[in-house]
């Protein structure tokens, strides 16, 4: 069999097996399980069946609805623009249960990750699912390793994934590396911003007739946002209203404004939807992405959404960690932040060049020993930072420092500081030379990424 990049399919697992989940001395056959990608060049009806298999197990697996025609005409359209590949386990045509469904699923395209000092080819990973049938057989493993070897393999440095359970993908070497801050303004009498002057203005517009903007401002981001990933080619229906995965259909409500500076060139963007009411009968809004150039256009896109009628509460659930809006606000409480949870998870592949496309803070040397499972990180490496830049070599000096690749991966966009992982048990040795590499590594703004897959 020959996948859609014309790369051998993996050969068969086959035999039984024992599933560590069951009972003593139950036996679950796990016979051929075929390995395979989709094949998107192959019209036939077998082919477009196995492609709308996958996508409805990827629907399934995330608790999703059945498949509608106009959703896999959209999904279709990424596959083609980003160049996804979809990889799936399959039960064999004689089984019981067989047939275009796959029981496990993968599927990556390639953009780049902003590194703080260089932007990186990256390989993002989404659609990993099993079968409620079929877990603890090894299958996601498969395809997981199989992927990276596949990066790696092509020479890329990084890969990527935003994930739904913390606790999986750490054993693959993913390491969380950006955060999603939750947060609720109140933006009834309380609501109010200190002394705040705007020489521009803002003003709507429809989203269905604005992508080029919207992108234009996603690529601004993109350029100057540590932790930022590339732009895959699914926000464009989202972020125009075409597509609203609640509502399996366009979105009717989302709404968008801009905020022009004095000359009335745009600088910053807000989408946003209405989201229900709160128990006062009060309308609530949720903010999709807000976008801005300068901190004081983001304060304008803020006073515009704390002044909007009949609304009382907004929230967004990716506002960045650095937002001023708290310390603009007269009343600190109108801001309540919320859950602050991982959102970026990043796996080192290529040591020398990922740490060397960071920024650093100080000059320094400090040697590191790196144990990685998989192996594509695993090794003792000599890091030696002048002027911003660090130079990463493979050394037979003893280690002053110990770190998996899960811990590497947080490491390398440093959203939390180097002691905190060091007191916490995820880099060991030394202390002094943790508060070196700590001098030498901690950065002052946090990193940020803005898009989910």
């Amino acid at each position: 069999m020959v996948g859609a990049r014309g790369r051998p399919a993996a050969p068969r697992l086959s035999g039984n097996s024992r599933d560590p989940s069951c009972p003593a001395g139950l036996r679950l056959l796990i016979v051929d399980y075929d390995f395979g990608e989709l094949d998107f060049g192959d019209d036939s009806e077998p082919a477009r069946a196995r492609r709308t298999g996958w996508l409805q197990a990827v629907q399934y697996g995330f608790h999703e609805g059945r498949l509608s025609e106009e959703y896999e005409k959209l999904w279709l359209e990424h596959v083609e623009a980003d160049g996804v590949v979809c990889r799936g386990a399959w039960l064999p045509a004689d089984a019981f249960g067989a047939g275009p469904v796959p029981v496990a699923t993968t599927s990556w395209f390639d953009k780049t990750l902003n590194v703080g000092r260089e932007m990186l080819p990256l390989r993002m990973i989404t659609d990993v699912t099993t079968s409620a049938a079929h877990r603890r057989r090894g299958l996601v493993r498969r395809l997981m390793e199989d992927c990276l070897a596949d990066a790696a393999e092509a020479g890329l440095p990084l890969a990527a994934l935003t994930v739904s359970e913390a606790t999986i993908y750490g054993r693959w070497g993913f390491g969380a590396a950006t955060f999603a801050q939750e947060a609720t303004l109140d933006t009834g009498p309380r609501f109010g911003l200190r002394d705040h002057t705007d020489p521009g203005r803002v003003e709507f517009f429809d989203p269905r007739d604005s992508w080029p903007m919207i992108r234009d401002h996603l690529d601004r981001l993109h350029a100057t946002s540590r932790g930022s990933v590339g732009l895959p080619a699914f926000y464009e229906p989202f972020l125009t209203g075409a597509w609203n995965f609640r509502e399996a259909g366009p979105d009717k409500q989302l709404r968008g404004v801009v905020h022009l500076d004095a000359d009335e060139h745009v600088d910053g963007l807000v989408l946003y939807r209405q989201d229900g009411r709160d128990e006062q009968n009060w309308r609530k809004v949720k903010v999709v992405a807000m976008l801005a150039d300068h901190p004081t256009t983001r304060l304008s896109l803020w006073e515009f959404l704390g002044g909007i009628d009949l609304v009382r509460t907004v929230t967004w659930g990716l506002m960045p960690a650095d937002d001023p809006l708290r310390w603009a606000l007269r009343d600190l409480n109108a801001l309540k932040l919320g859950s602050n949870e991982e959102f970026l998870w990043v796996r080192v592949l290529d040591v020398p060049v990922a740490l060397g496309a960071r920024p650093w803070a100080a000059d320094g040397e400090v040697v590191i020993e790196v144990t990685d499972a998989q192996g594509h990180a695993a090794g003792r490496w000599l890091v030696a930072t002048a002027g911003g830049i660090a130079k990463v070599v493979p050394t037979d000096q003893p280690a002053e420092l110990a770190l998996d690749a899960e811990t590497l991966g947080t490491f390398l966009l440093g959203p939390v500081p180097v002691t905190t992982l060091h007191h916490a048990g995820r880099i060991t040795g030394d202390e002094t030379a943790a508060a070196r590499l700590g001098a030498m590594a901690d950065l002052a703004e946090p990193p940020y990424n803005l898009l989910g897959f």
